[in-house]
């Protein structure tokens, strides 16, 4: 039977869209917005991307700047974004905030005034940035790391730092360092639901091993990498019991680096902050240390991966001032990772679509304008205020 030519005409044409769907989520432009091939032109040095944290010498992987270099550009649109290099920026004086907040919260860029619990010290920032008054990571457990996971350590990426390859020799910083990023930016998966998370570039925001779906602008194109609103933010992947970390390859240590064991956030955190996110049963010792013997109130820490009480609580008032509605003064994640955004919280639900408080939820990853990295002043969280935001989005019924 001779091939039917319409139907050839067809299937290229559906392949090459799905090809084009593959890399449009990847890296694009210009490879010298990136890269230098010899770091000298015209007779000098090519200047480093940035003038924050920006190295002044050469890089590994031919590239023009550090992570500061490319995220902390100090050239920001109203959107959050460098309007150059269209990469989101997490350190600037103007334009909006993305999702993870702005480091320059801590050194007095922006917000009321510079203060290292505003955020995370990573001295990415530059020298001298470390916590004055930390050593190390609040709530960690591991008495064996108490000597290596320190605030004069703390990096954007790497061995000791949040994205990229971490917990493995050599791995520190961006770009210098083994193979800390490679390969992350020009595979990068995003817009859709990321289920799968056994590589930096398919794992949420480059956090290895985490799930969840992106605000890559489906909805918005001006709100992408935002939480802006019910419609636009970023959905997180929740676990309902926290999980059971540890030193072994199926609780923290994997082949391929420290990674969350549940692929949550929250699991994510507790690989530096332990003690605020498991139970006291985990297989490290801190019994009585962890959020409490189970996933039911009372707790002793306030949890997280753990889905909201039964119907006919408080809780089914989430978000007083539009109940039912996705609320950004208090995100929650699900328990599977939607194709799309949602605008609904299923508070109702004892299934994977119900709520599920995560750190995330009180906390902003990078920092904020506010102690601890709150989402909110937390001195102004007056019982019966008649407050309807901050800690009241979800203990409703405490405001009254």
């Amino acid at each position: 039977m001779k091939p039917n030519r319409a139907m050839i005409i067809i299937l290229i044409i559906v392949g090459l869209l799905a090809f084009s769907m593959t890399v449009s989520a990847k890296v694009t432009g210009n490879c010298s917005t990136c890269h230098t091939m010899h770091n000298s032109q015209d007779g000098a040095d090519e200047t480093p991307l940035g003038d924050i944290g920006s190295p002044t010498g050469t890089n590994d992987y031919l590239t023009r700047g550090d992570c500061m270099g490319c995220h902390g550009s100090g050239s920001v649109n109203a959107n959050g974004i460098d309007p150059t290099t269209g990469a989101p920026q997490v350190y600037h004086s103007g334009g909006t905030d993305l999702a993870g907040g702005n480091f320059s919260y801590i050194t007095g860029g922006k917000g009321s005034g510079a203060s290292d619990a505003k955020g995370h010290n990573v001295i990415d920032l530059g020298a001298g940035n470390a916590d004055g008054t930390l050593d190390y990571a609040p709530g960690w457990f591991p008495t064996e790391h108490y000597d290596t996971v320190t605030s004069n350590k703390l990096t954007c990426a790497g061995n000791i730092g949040c994205h990229g390859n971490r917990g493995r020799v050599g791995f520190n910083g961006m770009p210098s360092g083994t193979q800390v990023m490679k390969g992350a930016h020009h595979q990068n998966v995003t817009g859709t639901a990321l289920n799968t998370a056994d590589e930096l570039y398919n794992s949420y925001r480059f956090l290895r091993g985490v799930k969840g779906l992106e605000n890559d602008g489906q909805n918005n194109a001006s709100t992408k990498w935002q939480n802006a609103d019910a419609s636009n933010h970023n959905e997180y992947f929740g676990a309902t019991t926290p999980a059971n970390m540890g030193c072994s390859a199926s609780t923290c240590h994997t082949a391929k680096g420290v990674s969350p064991p549940g692929n949550t956030m929250s699991g994510f955190c507790a690989t530096c902050h332990g003690s605020f996110h498991v139970l006291g049963d985990a297989d490290i010792d801190i019994e009585g240390e962890g959020i409490g013997g189970d996933i039911n109130s009372p707790f002793t820490r306030h949890p997280t991966d753990v889905r909201f009480p039964s119907p006919g609580t408080e809780y089914n008032s989430y978000n007083p001032s539009s109940v039912g509605t996705y609320s950004i003064e208090a995100p929650v994640a699900r328990g599977s990772v939607p194709s799309s955004i949602g605008s609904t919280v299923d508070t109702a639900s004892t299934g994977a679509t119900g709520a599920i408080v995560m750190c995330l939820s009180c906390h902003k990853a990078h920092a904020s304008n506010y102690p601890d990295m709150l989402r909110w002043d937390y001195s102004l969280m007056s019982v019966g205020s008649g407050r309807t935001d901050g800690c009241f989005t979800c203990h409703t019924s405490k405001s009254n």
